[in-house]
């Protein structure tokens, strides 16, 4: 089992896409027809972590890929991907790999397992990123014990296609051949990061990786992933923003005022257009109202102050 450190604090929501992912062009290959024998043959990409398959998880983490291949047979998905398999079918990652390359057409191909409950789209990034401007083969992250993860790395693209060229011919095929046949081959970078490398190969794993995300500090922004996806929303706001929203709306009106709020705040940004921009637009202009709606309330409450200080005369019959 790998040994799970907590991560560092951050603003985003989990799986979010980063801006970074986005600036550079590439696919993701998900392998995720394994027999998942430590999980006793479970269908283990179905497996929930934090109310979403492990595989739907994975798959945010890369919703920046242009083109993103789940190899493995073909079940609903939040989001929509091409499917592939490999021939013969469980024959293993080579042959797996084999398969979803097939369908790639960009330089730099992210190459993810369907098991990473804490990977994200930071991660992503960092991995393209580094893999961009150097001369290395790929990228990929050690874990906890500084092994190597192939499973959770970018690639250069012809880099893969010429070694398992080299594989097939060599063998007859790829199918049984273990991964590190392929990797033993390249040059590659490696980013130590112990959480995203973070796989669920066992029950006490994934007890391990639900209990995570309930954490204080950690399972807010896990909600509002998990909601954004079951709802098919694909946005990034600032959860900060709506929360103080929430607080002013409670505190200077009633309570039952936050829920409705919020509500009537999305609904007018989803109107405006819907992006992080029309969300803090429009959140700012509910602020502002229960700001002065606190303000009336307290002035109403105030004692009228007497003018000039000096006391009332007293009321005569002749008035």
């Amino acid at each position: 089992m790998t040994e799970y450190q907590p991560p560092a604090a951050h603003g985003t929501t989990p799986g979010a896409p980063d801006d970074a992912a986005h600036a550079v062009a590439y696919d993701a290959v998900v392998l995720a027809g394994g027999a998942a024998r430590r999980l006793g043959g479970a269908d283990k990409p179905a497996v929930r972590v934090g109310g979403r398959p492990l595989l739907d998880r994975v798959l945010a983490a890369c919703a920046g890929a242009r083109t993103t291949v789940v190899v493995a047979g073909p079940r609903p998905t939040a989001r929509p991907v091409t499917w592939a398999r490999e021939d013969p079918p469980g024959g293993g990652p080579l042959a797996a790999l084999d398969a979803g390359l097939r369908h790639v057409t960009a330089e730099h191909v992210v190459l993810l397992s369907a098991d990473l409950p804490f990977l994200d789209g930071r991660t992503v990034a960092a991995l393209l990123d580094t893999l961009r401007p150097g001369a290395a083969d790929g990228v990929l992250l050690t874990d906890s014990d500084g092994r190597d993860q192939p499973l959770v790395a970018a690639y250069r693209t012809p880099a893969l296609r010429r070694e398992l060229a080299a594989l097939s011919a060599a063998h007859g095929g790829t199918a049984g051949l273990p991964l590190r046949r392929l990797t033993g081959a390249l040059d590659l970078h490696r980013i130590s990061d112990p959480v995203a490398s973070f796989d669920c190969d066992t029950w006490d794993d994934i007890a391990t990786a639900r209990a995570r995300i309930r954490e204080h500090g950690h399972v807010l922004d896990e909600w509002i992933s998990a909601v954004k996806d079951e709802l098919g929303i694909d946005l990034d706001v600032d959860t900060g923003v709506l929360l103080d929203l929430a607080r002013d709306a409670a505190h200077g009106v009633a309570r039952p005022a936050a829920p409705l709020t919020t509500f009537l705040v999305g609904y007018a940004a989803a109107r405006a257009g819907g992006d992080a921009d029309a969300v803090a637009e429009a959140a700012r202009k509910a602020v502002a109202l229960a700001n002065r709606w606190a303000e009336e309330d307290a002035q109403d409450a105030a004692p009228a102050a007497p003018s000039g200080g000096a006391e009332p005369e007293p009321r005569t019959d002749a008035g």
